[in-house]
């Protein structure tokens, strides 16, 4: 783990460092594997500020706190990214969870899918101007759907042109 310290406006003693690296420590055997660490101190008229950005693989985190103190503000980072540390591997743990019982749900029974109440979905593919045949067969075409449905040029009556399961095409006049 590569820790970078920057004091800007403030002095860095052993102290602070002693106690950055020994709370980095522990929260690098929560965290797992930490590639780089950036400790950024600042001193703003009577404020102390601490920024921790954390580059771990897969995630990045980070935590700025203040007070009139530079180890409370220290502290108050540390806690504060100990919290969200916990938190993102919960939600990972949760994620993993709710993967595998969305899985289980789709492999139940095909006759509890049958039992629920039917929808009725609305779709636009159909032609209200009258069209040949042969258009609403380019039409289709395009669309790349699995229903076209058009007015016959000559006759104004509805007509349904469907794709088959072989790759040929249907087609339904009502009489």
């Amino acid at each position: 783990m590569n820790i970078h310290y920057t004091a800007r406006q403030t002095q860095l003693t052993s102290d602070i460092k002693e106690y950055c690296e020994r709370r980095l420590a522990a929260l690098e055997r929560l965290l797992g594997f930490v590639t780089e660490v950036d400790m950024i101190l600042s001193q703003e008229k009577n404020r102390q500020k601490a920024e921790i950005h954390v580059k771990a693989k897969g995630a990045g985190l980070v935590v700025i706190e203040e007070s009139h103190d530079i180890l409370n503000s220290l502290h108050l980072a540390f806690d504060a990214l100990e919290k969200k540390i916990k938190k993102e591997r919960e939600k990972y743990r949760e994620k993993k969870r709710r993967g595998s019982r969305e899985r289980k749900s789709y492999a139940l029974p095909a006759i509890e899918a049958g039992e629920s109440e039917k929808r009725v979905i609305r779709a636009d593919y159909y032609s209200a101007k009258p069209m040949t045949f042969e258009e609403a067969l380019l039409q289709f075409d395009l669309k790349k759907k699995e229903v076209f449905v058009f007015r016959m040029s000559g006759t104004e009556k509805w007509t349904v042109l469907f794709r088959r399961k072989d790759g040929n095409y249907g087609c339904v006049q009502p009489e």
